[in-house]
């Protein structure tokens, strides 16, 4: 059998050795409900106390809430919903144009609710286009949702900048940062950068599906989107997935410290090696190296070649590859992503997302750059009609 090469961390992770040790210890010791009143349940607490330490020192957060949920979509939803919820004045919200479904998909919910909603462009490289947004801002805004990493382009989106602009503009508005794709991978700091809720999710970084948190502002007020026995500070009702959340635990605490600066090394040898291989290949997004580029994903488009071909081609390889988001993968839609910014329809249906991890080597990014290179020699000869 051909040895896989995985190459769409973007979707999901595998979890870590480390990660997979402490679901083998917790599923016999750690099993126990942390509301119970006995002393196992209280040491599961106390192990997920830790683990909420862990994430809000992982942005720079101390001192603030940390409410576990059930991943990314979950944390964007309360973010976002929660907090509209407990606004009395209405106003107008922000939303970056490209962001993940988790977030886009909250847009009539937030309509009903008596808001309006105005998206946030990107310029070609799919950075949020400041200029834009300035013009945008008013002392109306009451919300601005920003992701930190595109999860298709690997852009590095301006928070910095946008916080201040927001500070100067609409030092009332709220910014919520969906971090998916950008925790551990991109330095970030709330507190720094006055930033009211930010979203994460276990099994992006090695941690397991169904587990995510969302850190919050003490004073950021969330009404619950889940009902019950009111747990997790009453925001988030339900008996906590405490094997989840201490895997999260344990993939912040193990994540290596070299990790973001091995696969930016990685993307860069692959980016130039495709390049070498490809006549015309196309970067869709930052170039590689720059301080908008994220070190775990590349995005080029390999003219003519269609992305589902070349996905399936390069599968027999035993090279597992994307076209972009796994939300939408089932749909065969162009990227509205691309789209957005300026990509023919030809060039967004020939991507190929490349995302990376900390255990992939050069010579596994280099048996990539060549299969690829020999696969897009048999089937450019084969253009669409």
């Amino acid at each position: 059998m051909t040895e896989r090469i995985y190459l769409d961390n973007s979707a999901t992770t595998m979890p870590s050795a480390f990660v997979m040790a402490c679901v083998d210890r917790c599923m016999q010791e750690a099993w126990y409900n942390p509301s119970a009143l006995y002393r196992p349940a209280m040491i599961v607490q106390k192990s997920m106390d830790e683990a909420r330490r862990l994430c809000l020192a992982a942005v720079d957060a101390e001192g603030e809430q940390c409410v576990f949920t059930s991943g990314g979509t979950e944390a964007d939803n309360l973010a976002i919903l929660g907090h509209l919820q407990r606004i009395r004045q209405k106003g107008r919200v922000l939303i970056y144009q490209s962001e993940h479904p988790a977030v886009t998909a909250c847009i009539p919910e937030i309509e009903h609710m008596g808001f309006q909603v105005e998206t946030i462009a990107p310029d070609h490289e799919g950075i949020v286009d400041l200029n834009r947004l300035e013009k945008q801002m008013g002392t109306d805004v009451v919300l601005m949702v920003i992701m930190q990493v595109n999860n298709e382009t690997g852009a590095i989106q301006p928070i910095q900048d946008i916080a201040r602009l927001r500070d100067q503009k609409c030092p009332d508005a709220a910014i919520h940062v969906d971090g998916v794709q950008g925790f551990l991978r991109v330095p970030f700091s709330m507190h720094a950068l006055n930033i009211q809720s930010y979203a994460l999710s276990g099994h992006k970084i090695h941690g397991l599906k169904g587990t995510g948190a969302l850190i919050y502002q003490k004073q950021y007020k969330l009404a619950p989107r889940m009902l019950g026995g009111g747990q997790e500070m009453g925001v988030r009702s339900g008996t906590e997935n405490t094997i989840g959340i201490l895997a999260l635990g344990e993939a912040i605490r193990t994540y290596p410290k070299e990790a973001n600066a091995h696969m930016c090394n990685l993307k860069h040898v692959l980016y130039d090696a495709l390049r070498e291989r490809v006549p015309g290949l196309r970067l869709n997004g930052p170039e590689p190296g720059s301080a908008a580029s994220a070190p775990h994903i590349l995005n080029v488009s390999l003219c003519p070649v269609r992305s589902q071909t070349m996905m399936f081609a390069l599968e027999g390889d035993g090279i597992l590859v994307s076209a972009g988001s796994a939300c939408s993968s089932h749909r065969q839609k162009v990227s509205p992503v691309l789209t957005a910014m300026g990509i023919s329809p030809m060039e967004a249906d020939c991507a190929i997302r490349f995302s990376l991890c900390y255990s992939l080597t050069e010579r596994d990014i280099q048996t990539v750059a060549e299969r690829v290179q020999s696969q897009y020699q048999v089937l450019a000869k084969y253009t669409r009609r």
